[in-house]
């Protein structure tokens, strides 16, 4: 159960969503032949609120929640659709009041912690790739207009400063109506069909023969979408980065949702990204003796296990999706190296030196 907010004299104490403070509401409510405004506004601020945190509200509780009679709670239902809030009576033994879904977007009201959350998430969205960078910051001035002075200060002290991954470039952009469009596929079943540009061929802009492909998944991960996807016609998941995605339409038939191998999602998408097809491990995993002092290894470990064995000497158990690159990751230690095992990583090394050594000029 959510207690009912308490509503300030001066009706700062909330914040809506289209540009009005509490007492714009309250202004609009004073113009009405009541008794006593401003208990009624605090009243009604009560009402909307609990309103917005629970899906049905039988009569009788929300009377005894605010501390009036069933005919008051009626007459402030009424009021508040009248400002545009589509309240729904709903039938039943106890009947009751539910907060529906309207033509328009109608205010919102937001305590302090919610208001500090939202202009907090909309600084973040400026990083997520989902191509709603302006529409955020819209947004973002919008509900900071409205805020409390208190409010507006905590918020404007946080600074946000979204960082490109070193090496990789910006993000790219992902257009919002393909993100919407996998949503709702995956949100009703339906089979998707689109075009995939393969990073293989970058510049190949011809016609591609379009892919069937089960959607269950969009996740974002290190500034970048990707669809998770069961394809029917290779019978295996599939990973697709959405921005590569060109979709097709209409949309096939519905299918039934089945389980990511493992269970969770989070796990499944770490273990294809090191190239695993069950575990979350990587493919290939070595173990050697550094020449090196702990410290200096573990801020360059990634998820390696490292273990100090004196002042200068470190035991490193380390994976990654190749023998050769797992080699090469090795070598950037820039010391001398020895390998514990498997034979398959000194295989690797020798590939690798022998390589070095063309490079040089030597053989």
């Amino acid at each position: 159960m959510v207690s009912p907010p308490k509503a300030s004299g001066d009706g700062s104490d909330y914040v809506t969503s289209t540009g009005q403070g509490t007492s714009a509401i309250r202004d609009s409510l004073e113009t009405m032949p009541i008794a006593s405004s401003t208990v009624t506004s605090r009243r009604l601020l009560s009402l909307l609120s609990l309103l917005q945190v629970r899906r049905d509200w039988p009569g009788g509780l929300l009377a005894q929640r605010l501390g009036v009679s069933d005919r008051t709670v009626r007459r402030d239902v009424d009021r508040l659709r009248e400002l545009g809030y589509p309240v729904r009576a709903v039938k039943g033994p106890e009947g009751g009041y539910r907060l529906d879904v309207g033509n328009e977007l109608p205010p919102l009201l937001f305590d302090d912690e919610q208001a500090v959350a939202l202009a907090v998430a909309l600084r973040i969205a400026v990083g997520t790739g989902a191509g709603i960078e302006e529409a955020a910051a819209r947004a973002l001035a919008t509900v900071r207009q409205v805020m409390p002075a208190r409010l507006r200060q905590r918020v404007d002290a946080l600074e946000i400063t979204a960082v490109e991954s070193a090496g990789r470039g910006a993000d790219p952009q992902v257009d919002t109506d393909v993100l919407l469009a996998l949503s709702t596929a995956i949100r009703s079943g339906e089979e998707l069909r689109f075009a995939y540009q393969s990073p293989a061929r970058p510049d190949d802009t011809g016609p591609r023969p379009a892919r069937r492909v089960q959607p269950h998944h969009l996740v974002v991960r290190g500034g970048r979408w990707y669809l998770i996807g069961w394809d029917p016609e290779r019978r295996d998941w599939r990973i697709y980065r959405a921005d590569r995605i060109t979709l097709r339409i209409p949309n096939g038939p519905r299918f039934t949702p089945r389980q990511v191998p493992g269970g969770d999602i989070a796990t499944f998408l770490s273990a294809r990204f090191k190239g695993s097809e069950a575990t979350n491990t990587w493919r290939c995993r070595g173990e050697v003796i550094l020449d090196l002092p702990a410290a200096k290894v573990a801020p360059f470990a990634g998820d390696g296990v490292v273990e100090e064995l004196g002042p200068a000497r470190t035991r490193l158990l380390i994976g990654s999706w190749s023998w050769a690159a797992l080699a090469a990751t090795l070598a950037r230690f820039d010391t001398e190296i020895e390998v514990i095992g498997p034979v398959s990583l000194r295989d690797a090394f020798a590939d690798l030196s022998r390589r070095a050594g063309h490079t040089a000029g030597l053989g």
